[in-house]
């Protein structure tokens, strides 16, 4: 592991963990799990060590194993029951921990380590709905309560998406495109969140689509030559905090206008912003799922 030092306040291990502070700080007094710091104001402060201890106990303990029993493991008899259940069910709650880990260690060999482990037993596309996915959204709310920075979320997000163009590569070797429909992957003006799109962009390819990728933040003055090349586009996007809630109505209003009306084209939307989407227009279809923009095409 790293040598990082890494501080957490209980709320941070509450917020990585699942486990209520007051919940942790009883553990804390009547088993001695920890022995935290404290500053000058007797705020306890935990380490590295502490977290993946908590993670550990977490992990047991949604396995049945109660509290009492846990806490009278060594350290090393804790990691060597992890392991076992782990390797025993291949559960992605642990794997969600230790890219969890890994993000707050800067441990690129964890993380490299811990999708070895899952690739024994799951497809790609597996690994991410079970594990990636729900390490986006945990990401999401850690960020919302403030207990991770943006270098973090920069760090585990370059990771996977370090995977993600792995398998592109794979699939653009293996696969013939035989089907006629042409898509168009963009993420708005100042969206940079790309990892679900670049996702799709991986499934559609192994189905045999033709696929144009052309990243975050793109005009749309941009998108709206497209029709000089094609007769018929399919527009994917991700409206994860762009275009703003206020604004995403008159994007789309405008996208209809300029790009799609009197065509075929077609614009599929995903993402957060999509609940704030009160116009409806017959060429602009929204998804909450991954997989049913896949089951629609």
């Amino acid at each position: 592991m790293n040598n990082i030092k890494t501080s957490f306040s209980v709320k941070d291990l509450e917020n990585l963990s699942g486990i209520k502070a007051h919940t942790i700080r009883i553990w804390e007094k009547r088993y001695s799990i920890f022995s935290p710091d404290r500053n000058e104001n007797n705020i306890r402060s935990y380490n590295s060590e502490d977290l993946l201890k908590l993670l550990n106990i977490t992990f047991l303990n949604n396995f049945g194993y109660k509290i009492s029993k846990i806490s009278s493991l060594s350290t090393e008899d804790m990691n060597s029951l992890v392991k076992q259940i782990y390797s025993d069910k291949n559960s992605s709650s642990l794997a969600i921990s230790s890219f969890k880990f890994a993000m707050f260690n800067f441990d690129t060999q964890l993380f490299h380590e811990t999708y070895a482990k899952l690739a024994e037993t799951k497809s790609f596309e597996e690994i991410f709905y079970e594990v990636f996915i729900p390490l986006l959204d945990e990401i999401g709310v850690l960020w919302q309560t403030a207990t991770l920075k943006p270098i973090h979320e920069h760090f585990i997000s370059a990771l996977i998406r370090q995977k993600l163009y792995t398998v592109i590569e794979e699939a653009h070797q293996q696969i013939k495109h035989s089907r006629k429909k042409v898509f168009v992957l963009y993420l708005p003006m100042n969206e940079i969140h790309e990892l679900g799109l670049v996702f799709i962009n991986y499934l559609l390819l192994k189905k045999g689509y033709s696929t144009l990728y052309l990243g975050e933040s793109v005009p749309m003055e941009d998108l709206e030559d497209m029709k000089q090349y094609f007769d018929e586009v399919h527009f994917i996007s991700y409206f994860t905090v762009q275009p703003l809630a206020e604004e995403v109505n008159n994007y789309l209003n405008q996208f209809h206008q300029t790009i799609l009306k009197e065509t075929p084209n077609k614009l599929y939307v995903l993402g957060k912003q999509i609940e704030h989407i009160t116009q409806k227009y017959d060429s602009v279809t929204c998804y909450s799922e991954i997989q049913n923009l896949l089951l629609d095409l």
